[in-house]
């Protein structure tokens, strides 16, 4: 959700009066009487992106040390300390470092948030609570629309500083909730801390399964970490480019790099304003979009429950979104300046945020986080999140000299850049992307290191599931109701 507030508010503020006041020059030829050093809105775009790309890259080690929930913690403290900063200032020095303190902060936040949920779900919801990080970006989303919405109107520092503010609420709530719920329990036993892991995931399951079945879960997660723990020759950043684990690497970079709507998240009203239309359209419709990118994960999240695969998923949704980009930038090249391009912008970039949410959205953090070992997800999962932030500074760095009147002045025909990389996104996923539903984190594990194809996953059964069932079931038959060493329990079900 923070991250969304702020992405909805960077956003919007580079199109306010009340901002553009203090941060902006006047400038009569521009709707909204103001206009915006591009240097100046490169800077408070790319260095949040910035931050959280340095943040992501130094996860995994900071993970691997302290944990999940410290991590978690100290974003909160980055988060908060990031936004009084650029509240409590009218210098563009001062505003720069508060960018990139939030990124920083953010960062984390979104690492380990995807890899925390990843790690503590069942299978069968994975995807689904995995995806509740995009419900929440977009439930910032509009909420930081609605609120630069409402005072989009005010002259004052009140217009920008209001909506800086209401990023105080998330680390304050989440900072107090990460009391009530445990470590990664995958975390504590890749420790070898087996006795706070077990307490870890029946505090998480809270008697929601059946002994047989949490049984079989646990000990399922504690044989495959181990099996892991014995193949691998050391732990750190360089085992992700290593035997199975490179395909891996791989993948997940892939996935992450192809999460593509950084330009309408940290451009949408902007964009619309220097695309014809007027301060208050710009902002109504900046809102409307991202009601309809609600409207779109919640659809995700039930058509990857219940109805798709996540292969499919992300196919469609490239295709989807790179259609709704091609029409914009063909309609911008054909009839440029009429009310049928106008209609045509509005409406198909608020399609395109609708599929990217429903689809390429929903789906990429799950997918990310599930492609890669336990062991190695903290690192994999940064390093991966940082390339996309890098790509998203990239993204803010360069959008203004497409976009901008003064500069190479594309507006909407910048969209067939985005049709172009969406469409090659979905080749990507064609090809590439084995599909994951309905697998254990273990099982996962084993079909990359037998090297399974990624149009065999789908069909291929797993050992591991079928030589933790047979443990399950002996231990059942012991009369002792005492928990034995999952290492034991594996070599005497293996006997029998």
């Amino acid at each position: 959700m923070q991250y969304g507030l702020d992405s909805a508010c960077l956003a919007s503020l580079q199109a306010m009066p009340g901002f553009l006041r203090v941060f902006g020059y006047p400038d009569a030829n521009l709707k909204g009487g103001y206009g915006i050093d591009a240097t100046f809105q490169q800077l408070i775009g790319s260095l949040l992106t910035l931050g959280a790309f340095l943040s992501s890259i130094f996860a995994g080690g900071f993970a691997h040390f302290f944990g999940r929930k410290p991590a978690l913690w100290l974003a909160c403290l980055l988060t908060a300390l990031g936004a009084a900063i650029q509240i409590g200032t009218t210098n563009w020095g001062v505003v720069y470092l508060g960018r990139l303190v939030l990124g920083i902060g953010n960062g984390f936040l979104v690492t380990f948030s995807n890899i925390y949920c990843a790690e503590a779900a069942p299978a069968h919801l994975r995807a689904v609570l995995v995806a509740l990080f995009s419900e929440w970006v977009t439930i910032g989303s509009i909420v930081g629309a609605a609120v630069t919405n409402s005072t989009s109107k005010n002259l004052d520092k009140s217009s920008y500083q209001i909506p800086l503010g209401i990023q105080f609420i998330v680390p304050a709530f989440l900072s107090v909730g990460l009391f009530f719920v445990p470590e990664s329990p995958r975390y504590l036993v890749n420790k070898d801390k087996l006795d706070e892991g077990r307490k870890a995931l029946e505090i998480l399951r809270s008697g929601s399964l059946a002994e047989e079945q949490f049984e079989l879960e646990w000990v399922e997660m504690a044989k495959g970490i181990e099996e892991e723990k014995k193949l691998a020759s050391s732990v750190g950043p360089l085992d992700m480019f290593r035997g199975s684990n490179l395909r891996r690497t791989l993948l997940c970079f892939g996935v992450i790099a192809s999460n593509g709507s950084w330009f309408l998240i940290s451009y949408t009203t902007y964009f619309l304003l220097v695309s014809g239309l007027s301060v208050e359209e710009a902002f109504k419709y900046s809102l409307m979009k991202s009601c309809l990118g609600f409207i779109g994960v919640n659809l995700g999240i039930y058509l990857m429950r219940h109805v798709v695969g996540r292969r499919s998923i992300m196919m469609i949704g490239s295709l989807t979104q790179g259609l709704c980009m091609l029409i914009v930038a063909i309609t911008a090249t054909t009839s440029a300046g009429t009310l049928v391009a106008r209609n045509c912008l509005i409406a198909f970039t608020s399609l395109y945020m609708f599929a990217y949410n429903a689809f390429v959205g929903a789906a990429s953090y799950p997918v990310a986080t599930e492609l890669v070992s336990t062991r190695l997800r903290s690192w994999t999962v940064g390093s991966a999140i940082s390339l996309g932030y890098f790509l998203a500074w990239l993204t803010g760095f360069c959008s203004p000299y497409f976009i901008n009147p003064e500069n190479m002045n594309w507006g909407a025909k910048y969209g067939y850049i985005w049709a172009g990389s969406n469409f090659a996104c979905g080749i990507f996923f064609f090809l590439c992307l084995p599909e994951l539903k309905g697998r254990t984190l273990e099982e996962i594990d084993e079909l990359f290191e037998r090297r399974i194809s990624a149009w065999k996953f789908k069909t291929t059964k797993t050992n591991i599931s079928e030589a933790a069932l047979k443990e399950v079931r002996y231990r059942g038959m012991v009369e002792s109701k005492e928990l034995a060493d999952p290492g034991e329990l594996v070599e005497t079900a293996r006997k029998e």
